[in-house]
């Protein structure tokens, strides 16, 4: 399983729901056995007793059903609140699922005379209300402080009990809060379980979620909004947690980026969609904030702590010229110069890549864009208002790889050119191949099997493995990891930043949220990001479920830590489910181990040798 957050974040697909007691080592698992009571679970089963690797014996889930992975004795059956568990593997593995009902759940499981108790609470996802009239807690928006500009739509929102009536004031204004529709969407984790339809409140929720906008023409400070709840005769008033800041249109602020890449995103929260990242010393004006969130004037949001603010009489506004290209050892180099760092938006199909100039007015008449090993062609299109795009159509369906950087005032643009064509003699000479083993040391698990056995060691089996197979085959090969190595995904991000490998592949082993169906779910899946990257993930995909007979769980474009740089092709591999306990014995045996090396690296091999 991937990572791309911080410690608490310990997978791809379970950190999005918050399941990390199944990874976490330091979790106090009291097992009661029949006359036994262990104060904490070991990592791995001990041989012949009854193991429950997930969930932890008090567990908390939103899920209206959940999975227990686990092992014991094969040669005696074993039962799940006294009906036999169906299903196991030779070894003795099993992964029933139970429906949930809300509230506390008591399952016990049992074989000979060790049983072993599980306290699953299953919460609601519905604003809970206070008794009597009230609104829900914390529902009252905006929950941070936010800042708009004059006659910008801003809109208020909260819970309060169906069919009551809901206003707000703020500032000079009173906005009367209508209800809105009760449709929820699954969190962006149920495309992994085929479970994305849109959720319907019940129709007899005692809560509502009512909204209501308006707009202010006059600058300053507006206060904190005051809502204004009237239901069966009684009146209660709450304010806001947040304060509402009209921007001026004349004294400005101004962001600089100081992070190596900002981070953007569409929205004001880590739950919005990430766009093309900001180099470092981009500018620009202020436009909006929200919380730890600003927003930029082309549109974007980006964290405060990423950058410098300061005041100024104008935007960050500039002219574009003349511009040049040169190549630089396997690189082609495109240089705008500029009066001010400005923002960028990239974006790439499978032949081209865009780039967008944002508050830059072109002056570009004429352009000398020489012979590239890599572009055929640029177009340059002046769009209104303030922006100017760049598009470079590449000779080979193929590409491999951008960067951007500021050189003061001036963007670079780096198209990467392809590796080394002949390799008659040697196959993958002149490659260098990035093999990231997922997760490692003890604080970092990754998804563990029935038997406890944890991801981070398969991952690092396996890795040193196809090394071996790649380098035989004439490939320099870089791990970021040789042994129990406690990385955080920028570290990983960082290796393959700095060594701009031909590829790079991170090796992972696949789980699923609590409403999965671990027993019926395996395969292999690869996750993409960039374009450069979808044509290997797919190649990969198809040759090891083709070649090893395994099933397919997909191929996904994910926005994860590992497949987000840009500057080779970057595919995070899921080479089989853990929880499954079929699919586990596959994943821990040392002769299928060996062959899954051996058929990944025919893999990279004849994917490298399409392209030459």
């Amino acid at each position: 399983m991937g990572v791309f957050g911080d410690r608490n974040q310990l997978s791809i697909f379970w950190s999005l729901i918050g399941l990390v007691a199944l990874y976490s080592p330091r979790e106090a698992i009291a097992q009661s056995y029949q006359g036994t009571e262990i104060t904490q679970s070991p990592l791995q089963s001990p041989p012949g007793s009854l193991f429950v690797a997930y969930p932890p014996l008090e567990h908390q889930t939103v899920a209206d059903r959940i999975f227990f992975i686990g092992t014991a004795d094969p040669s005696k059956p074993v039962t799940i609140n006294g009906q036999a568990i169906q299903n196991r593997s030779e070894d003795g593995h099993f992964a029933p699922t139970l429906p949930l009902e809300f509230g506390e759940n008591i399952v016990t499981l049992a074989q000979g005379d060790q049983k072993l108790t599980l306290k699953i609470n299953r919460v609601s996802t519905e604003p809970v209300l206070p008794d009597g009239t009230d609104f829900a807690e914390g529902s009252l928006t905006p929950a941070e402080d936010i800042a708009r500009l004059p006659g910008e739509v801003i809109c208020l929102s909260a819970i309060a009990p169906t069919d009551a009536v809901v206003s707000a004031t703020l500032g000079d204004q009173t906005i009367t809060l209508a209800p809105q529709s009760n449709v929820e969407l699954p969190p962006n984790s149920s495309v992994l379980t085929d479970q994305i339809e849109p959720i319907s409140s019940a129709t007899n929720s005692r809560a509502t979620e009512y909204a209501g906008c308006t707009a202010f023409e006059h600058t300053g400070h507006l206060g904190t909004p005051r809502f204004t709840l009237s239901s069966e005769g009684n009146t209660v008033t709450a304010d806001a947690p947040g304060q509402v800041n009209i921007l001026s249109s004349t004294s400005l602020d101004v962001a600089e980026v100081t992070a190596a890449q900002g981070v953007a995103r569409v929205g004001p929260s880590t739950s919005y969609s990430r766009i093309t990242p900001l180099p470092a010393g981009t500018r620009a004006a202020i436009t909006g904030r929200e919380g730890e969130w600003l927003r930029l004037d082309y549109g974007g949001w980006i964290k405060a702590a990423e950058t410098a603010v300061s005041s100024a009489s104008i935007p960050p506004t500039s002219i574009m010229r003349g511009i040049t290209a040169r190549q630089v050892e396997d690189w082609t180099e495109v240089i705008f110069p500029l009066q001010t760092t400005v923002p960028i938006t990239i974006t790439q199909d499978t032949q081209s890549l865009s780039l967008t100039l944002h508050n830059t007015t072109p002056q570009t008449d004429t352009i000398y864009f020489s012979d590239d090993p890599v572009v055929e062609r640029m177009d340059f299109h002046p769009l209104l208002t303030n922006s100017a795009e760049f598009v470079f159509h590449f000779k080979e369906p193929q590409q491999w790889g951008y960067k951007t950087r500021y050189e003061g005032t001036s963007l670079i643009l780096s198209l990467r050119h392809a590796p080394p064509g002949d390799r008659l003699s040697d196959r993958l000479g002149g490659t260098t191949i990035l093999l990231d083993p997922g997760h490692g040391s003890s604080e970092d698990l990754g998804a563990r099997g029935p038997t406890g056995y944890p991801e981070k060691d398969v991952t690092l089996i396996v890795s040193k493995l196809l090394r071996d197979e790649l380098e035989n085959r004439g490939a320099s090969v870089v791990m970021t990891r040789e042994g129990d190595d406690d990385l955080f995904p920028r570290d990983r991000v960082e290796v393959i930043d700095a060594t701009e490998p031909t590829m790079a592949l991170s090796i992972h082993y696949n789980a699923l949220p609590d409403a999965g169906d671990a027993l019926n779910t395996a395969g292999i899946g690869t996750f993409w990001y960039y374009p450069q990257a979808h044509d290997l993930a797919t190649f990969l995909h198809d040759y090891l479920v083709d070649n090893l007979g395994r099933e397919s769980y997909g191929v996904f474009w994910n926005n994860l830590a590992l497949t987000r740089p840009s500057v080779t092709p970057s595919v995070l591999l899921e080479l089989g489910f853990m929880i499954n306990p079929e699919e586990f014995e596959w994943i821990t045996d040392e002769a299928a181990q060996k062959e899954l090396a051996k058929t990944l690296a025919d893999g990279v091999q004849a994917w490298i040798e399409n392209q030459s």
